[in-house]
């Protein structure tokens, strides 16, 4: 049997006709940037999420610097964050002069350990960037009090969290200054190509996003300050409006999943080989991401035998070569550096089948029998 980690084809085959048709009415009013349709998501966006205002820009990348732009990051800036995430959330620090401050991460939720960040705040430090990881919330309270209490901003990363709500029912996105989604084909929501946006509260913090993202320029060809092309596709936009009516739906399907996926961990009586993911309420399961202290041959037998799995992330961020400049050495972050060792992510797609699911947990049970 072939499970591969994301079938997007499975996706599309239940909404063909639909987004077709969007991509029609696009087609016909040739109106490709930005215009009716991006106004229209962004709206819908707001809605979903609770939030205010939606700002829809060019990927989830472009909403984070963005959103440090917006903020006033500047060279010499410090920006609390973690080294275990996609490389986007460090590398817009980097690209803006300032300096990433690591925090090492929770090693059962792999979300930064939000205890340790007010000792990390100094002078220089302008914003936190926490990231919700695999679709789980960051324990944002301890985050949130430390940004009041010394006055600086909280970009949230939801990058692989749209829809996620914390134990206390708050929204990914929502809780700091802006919230940075990414519509990259393989997240929850995403569209047929790059795509992102910028949620907030803050009526100023969108004037500026949608200023940034057209270059900094209000009039057009007046400029006041420097942003770049930012910009969201019509066409991306009209097939995430049709997928955003799906979302809730495959949310609840990831979620069933999780819970077929424990069930059949404990009918095998793999507790001990494996580590799952805890069962958390508001989890949209972007990524079902095991630990296993054999991961590499786990994953080296399970591609042989069909299965699609992959590493997020292979090596944190404070060793990547690019970074070596920043003086972080391997041991800064234990945490981190072990989860980059034993975390693997198994199939968790919405379209998956208990028959597929019950493949994936008999291959990994004849390697722990071995």
């Amino acid at each position: 049997m072939n499970v591969p980690l994301l079938d997007l084809k499975a996706q599309y085959a239940t909404i063909r006709a639909e987004v077709r048709e969007a991509i029609d009415r696009v087609c016909e009013s040739q109106h490709f940037i930005l215009g009716p349709e991006v106004m229209a998501l962004e709206e819908e966006i707001a809605a979903f999420c609770g939030a205010r205002f939606a700002v829809g820009v060019s990927s989830g990348t472009d909403a984070l610097l963005a959103s440090l732009m917006a903020i006033g990051i500047c060279p010499g800036d410090e920006v609390i964050t973690t080294p275990y995430s996609f490389f986007a959330t460090a590398g817009v620090i980097v690209r803006l002069g300032a300096r990433p401050i690591f925090v090492d991460i929770d090693p059962t939720t792999f979300n930064l350990d939000a205890g340790a960040v007010p000792e990390k705040v100094t002078s220089r430090t302008k914003a936190i960037l926490p990231v919700h990881l695999f679709g789980q919330c960051a324990e944002m309270g301890p985050i949130l009090r430390a940004a009041d209490e010394h006055g600086i901003a909280v970009i949230e990363d939801a990058a692989q969290a749209i829809g996620t709500r914390d134990d206390r029912g708050r929204t990914a996105g929502t809780m700091g200054h802006v919230g940075c989604f990414s519509f990259f084909p393989s997240k929850n929501l995403g569209a047929f190509g790059d795509g992102g946006m910028g949620i907030t509260n803050d009526v100023g913090l969108a004037e500026t996003l949608r200023v940034l993202r057209v270059h900094g320029s209000k009039p057009k060809y007046y400029h006041r300050i420097v942003g770049g092309n930012f910009r969201l596709d019509a066409l991306q936009a009209a097939v995430l409006r049709v997928k955003l009516k799906y979302l809730t739906a495959w949310t609840e399907a990831r979620r069933r999943n999780a819970e077929r996926y424990r069930t059949l961990f404990k009918e095998v009586g793999l507790q001990e080989q494996v580590t799952l993911p805890d069962d958390v309420p508001g989890h949209i399961y972007h990524q079902f991401v095991i630990r296993s202290t054999d991961r590499d041959r786990l994953q080296e037998f399970l591609r042989e035998r069909g299965v699609g799995t992959e590493v997020y992330y292979p090596l944190p961020l404070h060793l990547q070569e690019c970074f070596k400049d920043l003086g972080y050495r391997k041991g800064d972050f234990p945490q981190a550096e072990a989860a980059a060792q034993e975390s693997l992510a198994l199939p968790i797609y919405p379209e998956l089948t208990e028959a597929q699911q019950r493949y994936v947990i008999g291959q990994v049970k004849e390697l722990y029998d071995r």
